[in-house]
């Protein structure tokens, strides 16, 4: 087990005065006043040891919330799967203030021994729970996570079903490809279409392409920005008439600039001629983007337009150009950067 670095941090078993402090705060964790047992809880954190830990856990039933949702945010700082159980059992507290901090320290112990803990818990009745367990064992990338991740998928609450696709998407595992590409046409929910978009970006072949071109067509505009972004981080050559056509046409200039982004990363020059066009968009966020997208092409039938810009109003939409010629040209794009313009 280990404990957060710090100066002060002493073991209870290091001296005798240790433990005499140890059990002196033992003691004032079941005072009747609440604000001595919550001065005695944050004093815990200057210990380590298991002993220590099963005070925490103690703690996690103090009849007042605060103290106990500052039991679980303690627990959260120490890998030790001692305290699961109880933070799990948390998740089902009357306040919502200690049902998050259960949350989240169940997320931040990072600790591959719990989950012989959180599995048997994924079908809990109260979504909440499952959702959180989910997320909890997102950071874990355990293997034996992907058979009750994608059963969650079907999962009646959009809160479960997204995290599942959060633990599909980092165990990346090619067995999930298919569910996900099908959620992410399907589920009526934009935050789990969007998730599901997003979690297709570890594929490494072209069979999630018609999800990820029908994401471009989404009714929600985050779902269309999503698409298009991890069209480009796959590198999908074949997209790039529907970048062009559809993506680069939205209505919504955040769908436009993942685009303009997606077209750069697919380095081929048939995108240049749509990525100049964009060089006199109104928007300057976009101009600096295609110019920046540009640069990634590197080619030369780019620079006449790239040097019209150089006297663009925006100073970073200039920037921009310099460092995009500077590629083309094979120079050091640092020098670029620093050159007036």
């Amino acid at each position: 087990m280990s404990a957060p670095s710090s100066p002060m941090a002493r073991s209870a078993g290091g001296n005798p005065g240790d433990s005499a402090e140890l059990r002196d705060i033992q003691l004032r964790l079941q005072a009747a006043d609440s604000e001595v047992r919550r001065v005695a809880l944050l004093e815990l954190a200057d210990f380590e040891g298991d002993e220590h830990v099963t005070l925490l856990v103690a703690s996690l039933r103090d009849p007042v919330a605060s103290i106990r949702a500052e039991a679980a945010r303690a627990l959260g700082a120490f890998e030790d799967e001692i305290g699961v159980p109880a933070l799990i059992a948390l998740l089902e507290d009357a306040e919502p203030e200690v049902r998050e901090a259960a949350a989240a320290s169940l997320h931040d112990l990072k600790e591959q021994a719990s989950a012989q803990f959180i599995l048997p818990h994924l079908s809990h009745p109260l979504a909440p729970v499952r959702a959180a367990l989910l997320r909890a064992l997102r950071g874990l990338r355990l293997p034996e996570s992907a058979a009750p991740a994608i059963a969650a998928l079907a999962d009646d609450d959009a809160a479960v079903r997204r995290e599942a696709v959060a633990v599909l998407g980092y165990l990346r595992r090619a067995d999930a490809l298919a569910p996900l590409a099908a959620l992410a046409g399907g589920d009526p929910h934009m935050e789990v279409r969007r998730a599901a978009i997003g979690a297709l970006g570890f594929a490494t072949g072209s069979a999630v392409l018609p999800a990820l071109l029908g994401g471009l067509s989404d009714p929600a505009w985050q779902v269309r920005e999503e698409a298009a972004a991890t069209l480009g981080k796959l590198r999908q050559g074949s997209a790039l008439e529907h970048l062009t056509s559809s993506a680069l046409q939205d209505a919504y200039w955040q769908v436009r600039l993942a685009a303009v982004r997606a077209l750069g990363l697919l380095r081929t020059p048939a995108a240049a001629p749509a990525l100049t066009a964009v060089l006199a968009h109104p928007i300057s966020s976009l101009r600096k983007e295609a110019a920046l997208a540009l640069g990634e092409i590197a080619t030369h039938m780019s620079l006449p337009a790239l040097e019209h810009i150089l006297d663009d109003p925006d100073p970073d939409v200039r920037k921009a150009a310099r460092l995009a010629m500077a590629q083309i040209r094979g120079r050091d794009p640092a020098q670029a950067a620093d050159a007036q313009g």
